[in-house]
């Protein structure tokens, strides 16, 4: 290893194809199709713009899987940016 690619924080083409096929394999286990991902992303989004500004360029909401007792199971991960709280009503 060199000291540029230990700098370097972008993932190789082999770990986004890894990563990529894990997501298929959480959707297709949760049978969650995409088009139902998106609604939970809008619902999601319309409870918290009541709270506070978003980025919304920047969104992103994907299922994962984290570590269980009985081994993993599948999670809804969301980031999403805030600009700024807004002000109390």
């Amino acid at each position: 290893m060199d000291l540029l690619s230990l700098l370097s924080k972008k993932p190789s083409s082999k770990e986004v194809a890894n990563e990529r096929l894990k997501l298929i394999l959480i959707h297709d286990r949760a049978d969650l199709s995409p088009e139902l991902l998106d609604l939970i992303k809008e619902e999601i989004m319309n409870v918290i713009v009541k709270y506070v500004e978003v980025d919304n360029s920047d969104v992103e909401v994907k299922f994962t899987k984290v570590a269980a007792e009985e081994g993993s199971s599948p999670a809804l991960v969301a980031n999403i940016p805030i600009r700024r709280m807004k002000t109390k009503r």
